[in-house]
């Protein structure tokens, strides 16, 4: 039996749905299994996917369970790499899973400040990328271009200041249109 079929009859009550992709295997879990499901995959030993190498997340606004929080497992012993998926809101939290993986520490602080996603159990959510006054979530689809403040270093302050946004220039809006689409056969000689 492959591991992914595996996988899929062991815990059958935690899973959502799977795909396999180029011969990736794609698992989405309920919120609420999430932990339990990283244990199984890390301490099975049909499984041993050991090490947590990335945990971010993907922000699709139109849809009501907002945020995709994605993990990357790989597992050394069996060669194989699994991708595991939760849905989640944008005001629900979802479970640590630091006491699984000691990496994702870093990795839900990062997720933490760029997408606004809560981490309950986390001993450490402090801003990890953005300043500690800063608002907003950079990484939300919903989130200004532009940003809301400048900061810069004043020269006569002799310090760093933080500032509303100015836009200097205005924008400029372009016509996608190719040039080659104005030219008008009729009045062009030779074309007929």
């Amino acid at each position: 039996m492959s591991i992914q079929n595996f996988i899929l009859s062991s815990v059958p009550a935690w899973i959502q749905k799977y795909t396999i992709s180029k011969n990736e295997l794609t698992i989405y879990v309920y919120p609420e299994y999430i932990v339990p499901f990283l244990y199984f995959l890390r301490d099975h030993t049909r499984v041993e996917h050991k090490l947590l190498m990335d945990l971010t997340a993907t922000d699709f606004t139109n849809q009501e369970k907002r945020f995709e929080v994605v993990y990357n497992l790989l597992s050394v012993r069996y060669s194989t790499r699994i991708r595991v998926k939760t849905c989640i809101d944008q005001v629900t939290p979802i479970e640590s899973c630091i006491d699984v993986y000691k990496s994702a520490n870093w990795f839900e602080r990062e997720v933490c400040d760029m997408f606004g996603i809560f981490f309950t159990n986390h001993p450490d959510l402090r801003r990890i990328l953005t300043d500690y006054g800063f608002n907003g979530y950079p990484l939300r689809k919903d989130f200004p271009l532009t940003g809301f403040f400048e900061v810069r270093y004043d020269d006569t302050k002799k310090r760093v200041i933080s500032e509303p946004l100015e836009l200097t220039q205005e924008f400029r809006y372009f016509s996608f249109q190719s040039p080659w689409e104005l030219i008008n056969k009729t009045e062009t000689p030779g074309l007929s």
